[in-house]
């Protein structure tokens, strides 16, 4: 069996936290299945959008550190798009909806067969993709406005520049049970399987500047394993590959281990459980502040520090 069976998660550095709520819920119209805190650094939060069930392989997470958190900058040894699966027959709906909302967006191009894509950016500037498929049999989360034939499905693939893509290819395919899937000039796609929500686009762009860390940039991309188990084999291979590796971190919605791909792009290994629901049921999945067992004694003073934000946002409908 696969030790990776996908993407994850992908987690962004934003900005504020309201817009992150509007944009993501309210533009994008995913699911909000999660309101908690940077684990690393408490006074900031930690959003989590995706499907219903905030399913691996259909979640964007942000850290809203505020607005006055200078810009980052695009570039290569980044993770600089994050692609979202949709309907094929979606597409005149969704250009029609960043329309009407005032988001800019590049007109649509095709790239490999049956498969048509353009680009927008969030309003902190981190760069996204809507792309049109028929390959995606995944349910999108039906938020009661944007029709279910065209709800986002989950993420597509992640796209990641490099100086050179072999090193970063050899650490997918030997390490990580990816396969070359496609390519063209210099793109190359790699995935644990054909299909969206598996997909890792390599490029290669030297003569690009080197990506700089802040607002609006990707902190991370997780892979996804089963469980525990299948983590501790991945930490196994990772040492054989010779790449240093954190310990493993409780997420308390998954278990994490960290490392540096060869481009410098931060990879995590995520478990695919315990899940979202194990302090919120499901109906009610991203209502509360949840926090883990060590923050619970501030929660007084994180309901302080952290910004009031209104959930749902009804301007989008």
């Amino acid at each position: 069996m696969s030790l990776i069976t996908g993407l994850h998660h992908v987690t962004a550095i934003t900005g504020d936290a309201q817009e992150n709520i509007d944009f993501y819920t309210g533009v994008l119209g995913l699911r909000l299945v999660k309101k908690t805190v940077n684990f690393d650094y408490s006074d900031v939060y930690h959003f989590y959008f995706g499907d219903e069930f905030g399913t691996p392989g259909t979640i964007m997470t942000t850290f809203p550190y505020g607005k006055s958190l200078v810009n980052g900058r695009h570039g290569k040894g980044m993770l600089n798009t994050t692609a979202f699966s949709v309907s094929i027959d979606a597409l005149d709906y969704w250009l029609n909806r960043l329309d009407q909302f005032n988001i800019p967006y590049k007109q649509p191009q095709q790239r490999f067969s049956g498969e048509v894509f353009i680009y927008l950016e969030d309003f902190d500037g981190l760069g996204l993709e809507l792309v049109f498929n028929d390959k995606d049999d995944r349910k999108g989360y039906y938020n009661g406005f944007i029709p279910k034939d065209y709800a986002i499905k989950g993420i597509h693939h992640v796209e990641i520049w490099l100086d050179a893509y072999e090193r970063t290819a050899a650490l997918l395919t030997t390490q990580m049970d990816h396969q070359i899937i496609a390519e063209s000039s210099d793109r190359f796609r790699f995935g644990t399987d054909n299909i969206p929500g598996k997909y890792v686009d390599l490029l290669c762009t030297p003569n690009v500047l080197k990506g700089l860390a802040g607002r609006g940039t990707v902190h991370h991309v997780a892979f996804a394993t089963a469980d525990a188990q299948s983590q501790l084999e991945m930490i196994e291979k990772l040492n054989k590959f010779g790449l240093e590796h954190t310990e493993v971190k409780d997420r308390k919605y998954f278990t994490s281990v960290y490392f540096k791909e060869p481009g410098g792009v931060l990879f995590e290994i995520a478990t695919s459980g315990p899940g979202f629901d194990v302090d919120e049921e499901f109906a009610s999945l991203g209502e509360h502040l949840s926090l883990p067992m060590q923050f619970e004694e501030k929660r007084e003073h994180l309901d302080g520090v952290l910004s009031k934000i209104n959930y749902p946002t009804e301007k989008y409908r």
